[in-house]
């Protein structure tokens, strides 16, 4: 089984598209008995709160459904039950490694450009400041990411 949690600041923007992307590319290749996936927050701002309605909208016109997804704030136990907890930038990472600091468990922490052969980004940038098209963008990007992150943790037999 593969135990993937991706991590943003409040978890309601990167992390729940990347969850609901790599979720979806995980059904259409019928794989759902091989991944688990979830996404956390390092802030508590919006816990149990929806996604952002530009990213629920983003999600939907690329045929993924995020709106049932709620925000929650990544926990010490997630370090043992995630193989991989995936930031999606750097501050994020940081703030991870602190929090991640005192476990020696089996689980991977990276940035999700550095999973990924070539990706062409090093933070996926966060569109809350900005206007809808800046969500359509991210959306497009994560989907791209998350179904080549599958074919990656496909071919690494992880």
């Amino acid at each position: 089984m593969n135990n993937i949690l991706f991590i943003c600041l409040g978890n309601i923007c990167r992390s729940p598209l990347a969850e609901g992307f790599l979720r979806h590319h995980v059904e259409l290749n019928r794989l759902g008995d091989q991944f688990q996936v979830d996404s956390a927050g390092t802030g508590n701002w919006h816990v149990g709160n929806p996604p952002d309605s530009r990213a629920v909208r983003a999600a939907a016109e690329l045929g993924v459904d995020i709106a049932g997804l709620r925000a929650r704030q990544i926990h010490t136990r997630d370090f043992d039950r995630f193989d991989h907890v995936i930031a999606m930038d750097q501050d994020n990472l940081r703030d991870l490694q602190y929090l991640g600091n005192e476990f020696t468990g089996d689980f991977k922490l990276d940035l999700l450009a550095n999973m990924l052969e070539d990706p062409g980004f090093v933070d996926v940038p966060d569109p809350w400041y900005g206007n809808y098209h800046d969500f359509q963008a991210v959306a497009q990007q994560l989907d791209s990411a998350c179904c080549a992150l599958l074919e990656k943790l496909l071919q690494d037999g992880r």
